[in-house]
């Protein structure tokens, strides 16, 4: 006979080969990030594409930056359910950012004078091949791990859920445009674009919007956790880079100061999201039952 207690469900772990993916992919993230956010003038000789205005260098690696403590912060976590928003987002900046790099190949330097720009060319490149075959693989793993996603411990509140819908709504739809008509954006867009900057900042809004919609349908602080850090980090920086390179910033329309309110949104939310899941750290076993 049974001693009448119930056996707690098994909890379904972060794999492996997925945790190892989620390593890599940060400390690649990390080296771009700090590439262009810091040699911000010099992408024609350290980068894989020479980037201008320098603000959208600085732009780009504001958002490799904020990636590197999603990334990272999920690749810590034990449980499939906290680490698996940010699958969904990197999975999708990959695919899409491989697709401008394929319509726009003639604009990388992949035959430059600079060996450092040719390595990161070909370094870029193998990456956004890989890193997605590799991550729908380790999906394909992840799914058929033994365990479920453990009970909700900390909702997100109807306010925030709505905040995270608007917000992941936003940049969803501003990112599609900037992918499909990078042109027509140019003309409302702050600062200048071409059609490969325009596509780029694309792809880098839909994975945004990919992990706030994520955060949308956990509806979990503690899952949210690594998107609220990257939010965080990416608002800061995305204003440290108009405070930088402010000249380049067409301050005369609207589209500026939308774009400075948005910033500091997407900041204020992950600063608000991390403080709370930091808060609630103590108030539960964070550790699953793996077997």
């Amino acid at each position: 006979m049974g001693n009448g207690r119930e056996e707690a469900p098994q909890v379904k772990a972060v794999q492996a080969g997925m945790r190892r993916l989620l390593y890599a992919a940060a400390a690649l993230v990390l080296l771009a990030g700090l590439d262009l956010f810091i040699l911000t003038d010099h992408t024609d000789w350290y980068f894989a594409w020479t980037i201008k205005p320098g603000l959208t260098a600085a732009f780009l690696g504001a958002g490799y930056l904020g990636a590197f403590f999603l990334e990272f912060l999920a690749a810590r976590e034990r449980e499939w359910a906290r680490a698996r928003i940010a699958v969904p987002a990197v999975l999708g900046f990959t695919v899409l950012t491989l697709v401008v790099t394929i319509i726009h190949r003639d604009r990388f330097h992949f035959h430059s004078p600079h060996p450092v720009a040719r390595f990161w060319t070909w370094a870029w490149l193998a990456i956004y091949v890989l890193v997605p075959i590799i991550m729908v693989v380790l999906l394909v793993v992840q799914a058929k791990a033994q365990g479920t996603d453990p009970p909700r411990r900390r909702t997100i509140g109807g306010w925030g859920v709505v905040t995270l819908a608007v917000e992941g709504g936003v940049l969803l739809a501003v990112g599609a445009i900037l992918l499909v008509s990078p042109s027509r954006a140019a003309s409302w867009w702050p600062w200048a674009l071409t059609p490969l900057t325009g596509r780029a900042i694309g792809a880098w809004l839909v994975g945004l919007g990919i992990a706030a919609a994520h955060g949308v349908l956990g509806r979990d602080i503690d899952r949210f956790r690594p998107a609220a850090a990257a939010s965080a980090v990416l608002g800061a920086l995305e204003l440290i880079a108009v405070l930088r390179y402010r000249s380049d910033v067409n301050w005369h329309g609207p589209g500026a100061w939308v774009y400075l309110g948005f910033a500091a949104g997407i900041l204020a939310i992950g600063a608000f999201g991390w403080a709370s899941a930091r808060g609630g750290a103590a108030l539960h076993d964070p550790s699953p039952r793996i077997r």
